[in-house]
């Protein structure tokens, strides 16, 4: 615990690699955990694919769920 899921326009690898460590210290610091407990992946969706695969198969259906939506916040 926690598993995050990005799903993203294709990037570098620099860039996919900096973006997870961010959001795996992040995690560990702010919820007070250990090094192993923290699973994140990555995943490419291609821009003309990303709302059949993306908007209308996980955000729509989960958008009660969602913290933040479209850049704006919901809390």
């Amino acid at each position: 615990m926690p598993y995050i899921a990005i799903k993203s326009y294709p990037k570098d690898e620099e860039t996919k690699k900096k973006l997870v460590e961010k959001i795996n210290e992040d995690l560990m610091e702010i919820c007070g955990l250990p090094q192993g407990a923290v699973t994140i992946s990555y995943e490419e969706v291609k821009p003309e694919d990303w709302e059949e695969q993306v908007v209308k198969k996980e955000i729509r259906p989960n958008a009660e769920k969602m913290y933040i939506l479209g850049g704006e916040k919901k809390y």
